[in-house]
């Protein structure tokens, strides 16, 4: 019996993933989960952005997508013209987001009913 209580023990100290815990918190720093989710049905303008996450102020929006855009998540498109207009989207990187940030909304609206 002891054997398999020191097997439990040994499970439980297995070390989190240095990837996964750098994945976690990229993603999981404030509004920066709601950008991406709100990148996963294309490309947007800063002002689209804005109005897509209500109470996300705009100094924090530039913040968050120079962050994603140096993680390679997020692609930055500049039209030349007047005005000159800026467009984001995600990168294959990014992308391979959607599937991870969609099954946890539908997490998310269990969880909350079932709260």
């Amino acid at each position: 019996m002891e054997q398999a209580g020191s097997a439990q023990v040994k499970e439980s100290e297995v070390a989190v993933c240095p990837h996964f815990h750098r994945a976690i918190e990229l993603i999981g720093k404030r509004w920066t989960g709601a950008i991406v989710f709100a990148l996963t049905d294309g490309a947007k303008r800063y002002a689209e952005l804005g109005k897509a996450i209500p109470g996300l102020s705009d100094r924090l929006l530039s913040q968050r997508l120079r962050e994603l855009e140096e993680e390679g998540l997020v692609e930055r498109q500049v039209e030349a013209g007047t005005p000159v207009r800026v467009t984001y989207s995600l990168t294959a990187a990014g992308q391979e987001l959607d599937p991870v940030l969609s099954e946890l909304k539908v997490w998310a609206q269990r969880w909350k009913k079932a709260a």
